[in-house]
């Protein structure tokens, strides 16, 4: 299945230029070939917007970037806002749609990143998601998620071929894009896409460096820390099968030593 990640600084608070932004990149991405375009984190309204993240989540923004997949003949997975499941407070989300513009997941980030996303957000409370498409088993992650070692282990336990990872990584971090996603590819034979933002918005500079990895570590495809671009690789489940053969982390973790979701500081005497 060949994917297409979107690096881009998008217009926070203008959803119809992120939406415009959007359709231009679900056009090339078809051209392309590719089955699934990838978003960064909060893409459909900005991030760093302050009190209009909550006025914006309210708006019926699914359905516009529904319509979008549909026209366009291509699955999206966007970052946007969600009013929570639970009616209080708002959601960092990922919402997957089919080419359709059918709705085949929502993931809400389950860990918040300092004072900005805890002023914004409530905590998604669904460790893993997953969807299949084309045959491939996705999971999701937002941005601070990915840097748990845990979370994408149990996407990966979970049976997923691919982490979708929209993110908001700001300086001074930008170490993180360099090198830690490639290791989470790596130690868990999985693809990672990870795509960014650039530019400014608010008090951050994004620091870019989108990619998408191979299960062997390896960077199919990527943005620098500043340009706008359109990233596109293929996802090959015999190359999953062969990395899970080649490095057999998954198979030889001894399963009484792995931790729970639960608080491992809940038997700390």
């Amino acid at each position: 299945m060949r994917i297409a990640g979107l690096q881009h600084a998008g217009t926070p608070g203008d959803v119809d230029a992120n939406l415009a932004a959007l359709d231009e990149a679900a056009g090339r991405a078809a051209a392309a070939g590719c089955r699934l375009l990838v978003t960064p984190e909060m893409f459909l309204t900005g991030y760093d917007i302050g009190d209009l993240v909550e006025r914006l989540a309210r708006e019926p923004l699914e359905d516009r970037v529904a319509r979008v997949a549909a026209r366009r003949g291509v699955a999206i997975a966007v970052g946007l806002p969600l009013p929570a499941a639970s009616g209080e407070g708002v959601t960092n989300s990922v919402l997957l749609l089919d080419e359709r513009g059918g709705r085949l997941a929502r993931y809400d980030k389950t860990h918040l990143f300092g004072d900005l996303d805890r002023a914004m957000f409530v905590p998604g409370a669904d460790a893993v998601v997953t969807a299949d498409l084309d045959g491939v088993r996705l999971a999701f992650l937002v941005c601070y998620d990915v840097e748990f070692p845990e979370t994408v282990r149990a996407a990966a336990v979970a049976g997923a071929d691919l982490v979708v990872v929209p993110t908001a990584q700001m300086e001074p971090f930008a170490f993180v894009a360099e090198h830690l996603v490639r290791v989470r590819a790596w130690e868990n034979q999985v693809y990672v896409a990870y795509l960014n933002h650039v530019g400014a918005e608010g008090d951050l500079r994004y620091v870019g460096r989108s990619s998408i990895c191979a299960p062997s570590g390896d960077v199919l495809a990527a943005g620098g820390p500043d340009d706008e671009t359109l990233l596109v690789a293929d996802v090959d489940l015999g190359v999953v099968r062969a990395a899970r053969l080649q490095n057999p982390y998954l198979t030889d973790l001894r399963p009484e030593f792995r931790r729970s979701q639960a608080d491992p500081r809940e038997d700390t005497p």
